[in-house]
């Protein structure tokens, strides 16, 4: 079932939290380094193309919006050096493999022609602002959904870190909050990068919306408290079936949901669903290096030589999903048919 019912509110873009700038004085791209939020708030400038992609395997920026979003802009400085562009697409297409915004964003800038700097950065702008307005328009549609006084729990960062600006996961929240049917929010940690902790508290705090911080094991234990009404995550690819790759955790989360009768609600823009991946058992997950488990700001806190496990996504099935909010409109009981209806609008 697909709903797109969408009212009017007073809800606007709050541009206090930008992870994305372009510099149009310099023609240089300005990244937020989210590595050392909250405790330093710092812009680093890329004039080329492969510096934009380590920063992208770096997480300098993450998030599947605004990976996408910072690959247009490198694809336009690309043009700008009279780079390689073939080398240039490649090199981005292999940053991060599970976002499928990277792929999505790609592939539009290849279409427009001609491959010059002006005609792309124009084209990597309208990606940017587009992000922005879908992710205003699918968070007053998620927030339709709530009711007063509200208690979200979401993992890891959705917000306006993570996109063009005001959020996916993180849009539904200001929207529900701009509504008055938020009274609290529970933040997970999110390990072993903390995105959680570092920044999904720090944003929500910018904005004074009440949040609480939460250790990835109490999850459990403030679920059957009963006190939650919605978990609210976003997404780095969606299948067709409706099937979520998102942070590693999310599957866990949906779980304990689903047990304890809580909500799950994936929000997301539709560049994030993947047509062309028939479920989640398609989607690559990337693996990163097992450091980031054994090592915290380049101080081990395991035993030397202790091997780990380093898995960046995980994949929750559709049947856990109660909802898939986006900028079309909202796919509840995603599945095959509610996904494919909604996208061939």
């Amino acid at each position: 079932m697909i709903a797109s019912h969408l009212t009017e509110n007073s809800t606007s873009l709050d541009n206090s939290v930008q992870a994305i700038r372009w510099d149009n004085d310099e023609g240089k791209l300005q990244l937020l380094d989210q590595r050392i939020l909250p405790h330093s708030v710092q812009y680093l400038t890329f004039n080329d193309s492969a510096g934009t992609a380590k920063a992208i395997t770096d997480m300098v920026v993450r998030g599947a919006p605004a990976i996408g979003i910072t690959a247009a802009y490198a694809i336009a400085l690309a043009a700008k050096n009279d780079e390689d562009l073939t080398s240039a697409y490649q090199q981005l297409a292999e940053s991060r493999p599970t976002a499928v915004n990277l792929f999505w964003a790609l592939e539009r800038m290849k279409a427009i022609q001609p491959q010059s700097h002006s005609v792309l950065l124009k084209e990597a702008q309208a990606i940017h602002q587009e992000d922005i307005q879908a992710n205003l328009k699918m968070g007053q549609l998620g927030s339709e959904l709530m009711t007063e006084n509200s208690q979200i729990y979401t993992h890891c960062n959705a917000g306006a870190l993570a996109t063009g600006g005001y959020g996916t996961a993180l849009g539904v929240i200001r929207s529900a909050f701009a509504d008055n049917k938020l009274s609290q929010v529970y933040a997970g940690e999110t390990r072993p990068w903390l995105q959680g902790a570092r920044l999904t508290a720090w944003e929500l705090m910018q904005d004074n919306i009440p949040v609480k911080l939460c250790a990835e094991g109490a999850a459990a234990q403030l679920f059957r408290q009963g006190n939650i009404d919605w978990l609210v995550v976003g997404a780095d690819r969606i299948a067709a079936n409706g099937d979520v790759a998102n942070k590693i955790g999310t599957y866990g989360l949906a779980l304990l949901a689903k047990h304890h009768g809580i909500k799950v609600m994936i929000a997301a823009p539709t560049s994030t669903i993947d047509m062309k991946t028939a479920s989640g058992d398609d989607i690559e997950i990337e693996q990163r290096h097992s450091s980031e488990m054994t090592h915290h700001q380049g101080q081990a806190i395991a035993p030397e030589g202790c091997e780990a496990i380093n898995p960046a996504f995980d994949i929750t099935p559709a049947e856990l999903i109660d909802v898939i909010a986006t900028e079309k409109g909202l796919i509840l009981q995603p599945s095959n048919e509610t996904v494919a209806m909604l996208m061939s609008r």
